[in-house]
């Protein structure tokens, strides 16, 4: 008992009250999401013009792309899992299935859990970047972590489930659906803030061979300040990484067992540095 995970602090006849609750949860977060983000449509229809509209729209259309795609994703993962119960319960209530199931019922909790989280920050770093208040770089993680988070729910979901079944092979349609709709978030992000930020022009001509000159040696302390900053960065990235599969140590100890609990985000090519331009 104090070996077990305390992800959880409640007793195991909640479990299936906790799974139909997380679900419908999602469900009413990601609406939200969907209705907030035509809100944003229209503010931004009638406070922007040009290409920051153009842009505006271009996100935001992405961003509802990939909301549509997650709501269905919950709503087959809720099907699959009224399947999974209904062919293991045998003669024991659906209660009584998810506390003897308890480690695959915290893992499709913490799931649910996830995605909708996921769904709230992207619109949230939406609303943000259409203020012009915001990053669009939170919009690309907040891509990363759904796309993360989906893989999280197919994984719970799958342990259970015969591989015949339709709502398996649905779910993982919906999950590339996700990542689809996310990798669009992220390109439609990209270009827009490429249209977005002013470019300098970076026209030395008039400058004199001192001004020059100390111009190149400023660059180069701000060059050596941005690489020391970013080297800490992902010293940091690595040290939050590490607690946070510490504290999901329970994970993988349930996938030997045979069941699912929540799945590490999968580690990209952030920590790998950047080769460095070389001075011609």
């Amino acid at each position: 008992q104090e070996l077990r995970p305390k992800s959880l602090d409640i007793k195991q006849e909640e479990l299936g009250d906790m799974v139909e609750k997380e679900m419908a949860s999602t469900s009413e977060a990601i609406e939200a999401a969907v209705r907030r983000i035509e809100e944003m449509m229209s503010q931004a229809r009638s406070e922007s013009s040009g290409v920051k509209l153009e842009v505006n729209e271009r996100i935001l259309n992405s961003c509802t792309d990939l909301m549509k795609a997650i709501r269905l994703l919950v709503t087959t993962s809720t099907n699959l899992q009224k399947e999974i119960v209904e062919s293991g319960r045998g003669a024991a209530t659906t209660q009584e299935f998810y506390a003897k199931n308890s480690r695959w019922t915290e893992g499709l909790i913490s799931a649910s859990k996830a995605v909708g989280w996921g769904a709230t920050q992207l619109v949230e770093s939406a609303d943000r970047v259409v203020l012009h208040t915001g990053k669009y770089e939170e919009l690309i993680v907040c891509s990363h972590e759904i796309a993360a988070s989906t893989a999280q729910l197919v994984a719970a979901s799958k342990v259970k489930a015969e591989k015949s079944s339709r709502n398996l092979a649905r779910l993982q349609e919906c999950s590339r659906n996700v990542n689809e709709m996310a990798a669009k978030v992220v390109a439609s992000t990209k270009s827009g803030q490429e249209q977005i930020e002013e470019k300098d022009t970076m026209d030395f001509s008039g400058m004199s061979l001192i001004k020059l000159k100390k111009e190149e040696m400023e660059t180069q302390v701000k060059v050596l300040e941005l690489e020391k900053r970013l080297e800490g960065e992902r010293v940091r990235l690595g040290a939050l990484r590490k607690q946070h599969y510490v504290l999901a140590g329970g994970c993988e100890d349930a996938a030997e067992d045979g069941e699912a609990g929540p799945a590490p985000a999968p580690r990209r090519g952030i920590l790998k540095k950047p080769p460095i331009a070389q001075k011609p």
